[in-house]
Formats: structure tokens, sequence, C-alpha cells
């Protein structure tokens, strides 16, 4: 592999680790909003959108133009094929932060309600999913990617109790359904974060073994 292959391949490292510390960052911030129905920080994650959007783009030129110069094969193809797709995945995350910051803003803008529902174990749950695919990425640990994967499953489960929970709830207070349907919202995204979790964890497996283990394909 030549120097100047090298170095770029380590250029778009940094900037991977970098952009996946800002998601992790949003995803923290969209996580205490949700639990404490803080609209302040969610603006502040709506005004701040930019910034990820800016960095999925300039990894993914820089793995374009990679791939251009330097046609590599083997683990460095591999490697900038998973960097494209968890860049994408990554800047995903940062949209459904966006997303339920955004449900949050109206919700706060109307009257409160008693107990609906609880999103404090799967907004943990959610962000342990991305911390972990991370950290997986970062140490090219296979089991870590694949402990991710399971994890899918339980948040699928409570965002399923929180359908429950509202639609029973929205039988009970009809005259609330915008602010019932807005809380139902949140639960549909951040499942949608634990989704793209897991496809980093795919990418990461991928990545490490050259095993595809998208659509159930583990151990095939």
């Amino acid at each position: 592999m030549s120097k100047h292959l090298r170095r770029e391949l380590d250029k778009i490292k940094k900037k991977m680790l970098s952009l996946g510390a800002l998601v992790e960052e949003r995803t923290r911030m969209v996580v205490q909003a949700t639990v404490g129905l803080d609209a302040d920080i969610a603006q502040k994650i709506i005004a701040s959108d930019w910034e990820v959007d800016e960095m999925e783009v300039e990894i993914e030129e820089e793995c374009l133009k990679i791939l251009a110069l330097y046609q590599p094969v083997a683990v460095d193809l591999r490697f900038l094929i998973a960097t494209i797709k968890i860049n994408n995945d990554m800047e995903r995350i940062g949209d459904e932060c966006v997303n339920i910051a955004e449900r949050l803003t109206i919700i706060a803008k109307r009257p409160p309600m008693q107990y609906v529902f609880d999103y404090s174990p799967m907004s943990e749950k959610v962000q342990a999913m991305l911390k972990s695919s991370l950290d997986a990425l970062v140490n090219l640990d296979v089991d870590l990617a694949f402990k991710v994967i399971t994890m899918d499953d339980e948040v699928d489960d409570i965002q399923t109790q929180a359908y429950d929970h509202i639609k029973e709830a929205i039988k009970q207070y009809p005259d609330r359904v915008g602010y019932l349907v807005n809380l139902l919202l949140v639960s549909r995204h951040l499942e949608r974060i634990a989704d793209h979790s897991t496809n980093i964890a795919e990418e990461v497996v991928y990545l490490i073994e050259g095993e595809i283990v998208r659509h159930g394909n583990i151990g095939v």
C-alpha cells in the first residue's frame, strides 16, 4: 500500500471518529430532552443539525476521491464501503435526533398530561446501542457488534409497549390526540436510532469478517 493511500485512509478514520463523537453527543442531548421534555435542549439540537450534515458530506467525498484515485482492493476497499454506509447511518441518526427535537418543541407548547409513557428505559437502551456500535467500530470488536445487533429486538418491544400505552391514552383522552400522537412519534424516532445503530454494528462485522449479516443472515 502506498504511503499516500495510508495517509488518506487514516484521515478518514479520524473524521469518522469526530462524526461519531458528534452524533453520540446529539443522541445524549436528545435523550435528556426526551426524558425531561426539555424544549430548550430540543432547540439546540435543531439549530446545530448542519454540523452533522456538513461532516457527513465531507467524509463521503473523501471516500469517493480515494476510490477514484487509488482504486483500493481487499481490506482497504471493504473499509471504504463500510465507511460510506456507516457515515450515512450516522447522518440519519442526526436526522432522527432533529425529528425528536421537533416533536418535543410541539409537545412543550401544549398543556402537559399526567404519566402516559416513561421513555427513560427506551432512551437508555438506544443510547447504549449507539455507544456500543461506535465502540465496536473504533476497537474493531466483532463480539460487541453482535451484541448490539441482538439488542435491537429489546428496543422494538419497548416501542410496541409505547404504542399500546398511547393508543389507550388516545381512547381515554380523545381531545389530546395531537399531543399523544407526537409522543408516539418520539418512540418511533428513537426506534429508528436503534435501527441505524444496528446497521453500524452490521457494517463493523462486514469490515472485520467480510460477512454480510443484514436481513437475519447471521451465521448463514
